[in-house]
């Protein structure tokens, strides 16, 4: 994770070892009761009221578990929270009806902050140790990473593409463009030790052990002190706008590329569950999917209230995220331009490329296996992905 300005951290869900622990927080009686604002609720998605009644197949409350603090690369989530929400300080989480479009489902959505507020464990770890936790993020590495001894299916892709980029200083290096490039010219990488795609790019020959640095604590400091000599890792929907607007002894623009781009082609924050709830709640999912691709439809074209949701949520948890409506801004306009929320290559939201998946799979095998965390025998795309429950005819405009 990143702080970015001086308390604010990036998630990065590539986990190394699986670290299996208590959950955090549990419900308490420091709930905010804090009504939503006016025009929370997103116009109808495309089911009729009578397919989004989810009081018979789902659990009461559904309980999503996300990977970081709240922000706008998770609007398509908190879109979905009714009025009447409650904010819980100490449990730091969002809980509230759960809306398809301006329809009530009959059940709540609880939303999970993650990062600091699990101890920086993985959601696969909190869903492995909650059996309360019904879906979370998983990004598709850390599925193939886990796929032996804590196994996840991701429902739906929340995010076409992976935002985790790396950043340097254009007035520094004027002809960078990729890692590549960053390889050959040697210039340091800061990134967090537990990201599997800097370990792929070095076995490759891309970038090399000497010019690499793991130290990352996620705060500014050692990037703006290098004065753009080194490159460190970020969201591309995120720190750009940060290190230029809100860092105040940077302002100025940094370049970046994204890890999808170099090699590393990786589904972000994908909705998953553990393999036996497939079965266990099929009824369920085969309603809530469509109704969380149309969620991120209608947040993409309406996000100020939600943003107004997630603004207020990191305000009242004040636990050390700092997130302005600047950066929140930025992160929706460049979700689009960048592709970051899109459709797949047949104009479908939230669906998997199962080839796209297959090739990742067979570049991480041998990462995770030098790692000494070797995936399942015989993986492929179908052990760790699904599209059984996709609404095809659910796509961004």
């Amino acid at each position: 994770m990143s702080i970015r300005r001086t308390c604010r951290w990036l998630a990065a869900p590539l986990a190394g070892v699986l670290v299996l622990a208590a959950c955090g927080g549990d419900d308490d009686d420091d709930a905010s009761g804090t009504e939503a604002p006016a025009g929370t609720d997103a116009p109808a998605g495309s089911a009729a009221a009578g397919d989004v009644d989810l009081s018979a197949d789902c659990p009461a409350t559904v309980v999503l578990q996300t990977d970081w603090n709240p922000e706008a690369e998770h609007g398509w989530i908190y879109n979905m929270i009714g009025e009447g929400y409650t904010i819980d300080k100490d449990g730091v989480r969002v809980t509230g009806p759960l809306m398809a479009g301006d329809v009530d489902t009959g059940v709540d959505l609880e939303v999970r902050s993650g990062g600091p507020a699990i101890g920086f464990q993985t959601v696969t770890s909190q869903m492995y140790t909650d059996d309360s936790i019904l879906i979370g993020y998983v990004y598709t590495d850390e599925a193939i990473q886990n796929s032996a001894e804590f196994p996840t299916v991701a429902m739906m892709s929340g995010m076409e593409k992976n935002p985790q980029m790396i950043m340097w200083d254009p007035a520094t290096y004027p002809d960078v463009e990729d890692i590549a490039d960053l390889g050959e010219e040697g210039i340091k990488i800061r990134y967090f030790s537990s990201a599997a795609y800097m370990d792929y790019f070095r076995e490759e020959g891309i970038v090399s052990s000497d010019q690499l640095d793991a130290s990352y604590d996620g705060t500014p400091g050692n990037f703006v002190a290098a004065q753009g000599k080194d490159a460190q890792q970020g969201f591309g929907s995120a720190e750009p706008y940060i290190y230029e607007h809100e860092v105040e002894d940077w302002m100025k623009p940094v370049s970046y590329t994204y890890i999808n781009d170099n090699g590393w082609n990786n589904y972000a924050e994908s909705i998953a569950t553990r393999p036996e709830n497939i079965e266990t709640y099929r009824a369920c999912f085969e309603k809530l999917i469509p109704i969380i691709q149309q969620s991120a439809v209608d947040y993409i074209a309406d996000p100020q209230s939600t943003n107004d949701l997630i603004l207020e949520a990191v305000e009242t948890f004040d636990n050390g995220w700092v997130y302005t409506q600047g950066v929140a801004d930025y992160a929706v306009e460049t979700m689009k331009a960048d592709g970051l929320i899109g459709n797949g290559p047949d104009d479908t939201i939230g669906n998997f490329d199962l080839d796209r998946v297959n090739e990742l799979i067979a570049i991480a095998i041998p990462t995770y296996t030098s790692l000494g965390q070797p995936p399942k025998d015989g993986l492929t795309a179908e052990d760790v992905v699904t599209n059984e429950f996709i609404d095809d005819s659910i796509s961004l405009p």
